[in-house]
């Protein structure tokens, strides 16, 4: 019996060789991203143009200090920004400080006497409770007991008086001035002998 030679495949390595080499060919290339840094490539194009103005010593040695130099200056320009647009953000606000109205609640240059009479005749209790704390606050000044400021709150004052009477004359103050408390004449009288006790010295 003859029996012929299985057929068999040959591989031209040659052919295959030739179309690796020919670009026509190379379709992995549309499947691979680029590798692209930004970075690199801004640095690179920076110190290029630097080398064609100052020279390419120049651009070897100052090129990254200048690059270093531009986004400071940008930082700064965007800090610049955000402070125009919202100052609230570089407001340091101290802890646990009451929303105090430092423009208004000032202790000099107001007639407290002529004030409080002002505002018992129209019976505005709530300013007249407020003249009388910020008149003791005055009087607490004048006598050195108080290092009085214009930011300071009221809270801060109770720990350099320390006397029950005007710890009772603060709170009665904050409750009315920031707590909707309503002021009556039987608070500020109350207010008054408070005040009393805290210009005799008071129990310590």
């Amino acid at each position: 019996m003859i029996t012929s030679p299985a057929d068999t495949l040959v591989c031209d390595t040659a052919q295959i060789a030739a179309w690796q080499s020919d670009s026509a060919y190379n379709y992995n290339r549309e499947l691979m991203a680029p590798d692209i840094n930004i970075l690199k490539w801004f640095n690179k194009w920076f110190g290029e143009v630097l080398q064609k103005i100052f020279g390419s010593s120049f651009a070897e040695q100052y090129s990254d200090l200048i690059l270093i130099c531009i986004a400071v200056v940008i930082l700064i320009l965007i800090g610049w920004f955000i402070y125009k647009k919202h100052p609230g953000l570089f407001v340091h606000s101290r802890k646990n400080a009451l929303p105090y109205t430092v423009e208004k609640d000032t202790i000099y240059g107001v007639d407290f006497a002529k004030g409080i009479a002002d505002a018992l005749a129209r019976q505005d209790y709530r300013e007249a409770v407020r003249l009388l704390y910020l008149q003791t606050l005055k009087q607490l000044s004048d006598e050195a007991r108080i290092d009085w400021q214009l930011y300071k709150t009221p809270t801060q004052y109770i720990y350099e008086v320390r006397m029950p009477a005007f710890r009772q004359l603060t709170h009665h103050f904050l409750r009315v001035r920031y707590g909707n408390f309503e002021a009556t004449e039987s608070l500020f009288h109350t207010m008054q002998s408070l005040q009393d006790e805290v210009k005799k010295g008071g129990v310590i």
